[in-house]
């Protein structure tokens, strides 16, 4: 079953929004996006900064020369990258769009989010000046976008081995999963594989001390994790979905049940969190640390 999608902006058929400055990760990164976009038959923005960051040097400032070479450099990275999408992407029918701005990258992709069905970055890029690490990118609008945020790291798991591998979702027991269970189901759904569904707790609290009858509570976060799923399951009966119950810590679970996924959704925020918060403390160990694509899913 899939969904129409509709941002906060009242787009029908959202885009897909790439950030690429020309490195081979943001290469692998606008090859996934390209990917995803055609599954959802969707658009796919590229975009590219060629802002001069500030504190450059004292007093500096850009000659209509420099104005001209940055654009044309910027022109050069999004055409390459156009190329790579042209071929990532399955058939003829992705419509692709490109941009190069001046605007500094972190504001100009947070703007874009609130358009977007997808942004989507690689975990690190160049480090050239005029743009900056893309990985500090990764992590700002992570935190900030309006729309969920892909991170691709060095494979977009987008080869024939890859793509059979299910999709894995975290999941906290709290509202706060939803949204990221629903972009889970959507995303497996569109992809025709299975789905993992981990729930992990803890038999150790915060004193560091076991938890009396942690049998009762394995019966409790059982039960929480099926009525979770119950709903999702109705909706996506193509999908089929494995449970996967861990009395671990959720971040070394979902590392480890990540290795044999082609796909990892998690929620920005996790048990306990609040509109205020910037990243929970599990999603944000992972951004970096986790091998295939990930997306991170704000909590309205």
């Amino acid at each position: 079953m899939s969904e129409k999608s509709e941002t906060p902006g009242g787009q029908l058929n959202p885009p897909v929004v790439v950030a690429t400055d020309g490195s081979a990760v943001s290469n692998v990164a606008v090859a996934w996006a390209a990917v995803d976009a055609g599954l959802h038959g969707a658009p796919l923005e590229i975009v590219t900064s060629v802002a001069v960051p500030g504190g450059w040097g004292p007093g500096a400032m850009l000659t209509n020369t420099d104005t001209d070479w940055l654009r044309l450099d910027g022109e050069r990275v999004v055409t390459e990258a156009s190329r790579v999408a042209r071929t990532a992407a399955v058939g003829d029918g992705l419509s692709i769009r490109t941009d190069v701005t001046f605007d500094t990258a972190i504001p100009a992709l947070i703007e874009r989010s609130r358009h977007a069905r997808l942004l989507v970055v690689g975990s690190r890029g160049h480090g050239a000046i005029r743009r900056g690490l893309l990985g500090s990118v990764s992590t700002a609008v992570t935190r900030h976008a309006h729309c969920p945020v892909a991170i691709v790291h060095s494979t977009a798991a987008i080869d024939a081995v890859s793509a059979e591998r299910p999709v894995l979702v975290g999941v906290d027991g709290t509202p706060n999963s939803v949204p990221a269970l629903r972009l889970a189901f959507e995303e497996a759904s569109r992809r025709k594989v299975g789905l993992d569904a981990l729930h992990a707790w803890s038999d150790i609290n915060r004193d560091g001390l076991p938890l009396p009858g942690w049998d009762a509570v394995r019966d409790r976060e059982t039960e929480l994790l099926a009525e979770r799923l119950a709903g999702f399951a109705e909706n996506y009966p193509d999908v089929q979905v494995r449970r996967i119950l861990v009395r671990d810590r959720p971040i070394q679970s979902l590392l480890d049940a990540a290795e044999n996924a082609q796909l990892l959704v998690v929620g920005s925020h996790g048990r306990g969190g609040f509109a205020g918060m910037l990243l929970g403390s599990t999603s944000n160990a992972l951004l970096h640390s986790v091998e295939c694509p990930m997306i991170v899913v704000p909590t309205r």
